[in-house]
């Protein structure tokens, strides 16, 4: 893994997921198993991305991942504060979208 990092914060009824550095190949299976872990401690697992500069396919397939994995059982993954390649990244795969937070829950990341 190059300049990739992943920390963990829970907060009430959730857990933020703060990435930073370049998401690629070298960091998928790290990342899935960081947000799939945090989805069985918490039911809302927020994925800040202010700090990350690059993400993939590798980044986008660990969140759909955690996406699937989530909605078998009742839980959410957002991500937020995303910019921009990153933001890119996720507008055109449509990711972006699926996985928005809704505006109220947005102000407390």
């Amino acid at each position: 893994m190059g300049n990739f990092e992943a920390r963990t914060s829970a907060g009430p009824g959730r857990i933020t997921v703060t990435l930073a550095g370049e998401c690629d190949l070298a960091a998928r299976e790290h990342l899935t198993a960081i947000l799939l872990d945090a989805l069985t401690r918490a039911r809302a697992v927020f994925v800040d991305l202010a700090r990350l500069t690059f993400m993939d396919s590798s980044g986008v397939h660990s969140l759909i991942t955690a996406h699937h994995a989530a909605k078998h059982t009742g839980a959410h993954i957002y991500v937020v504060n995303a910019a921009g390649p990153v933001a890119s990244v996720l507008e055109l795969t449509g990711v972006g979208a699926l996985l928005r937070a809704p505006a109220e829950e947005r102000r407390h990341v």
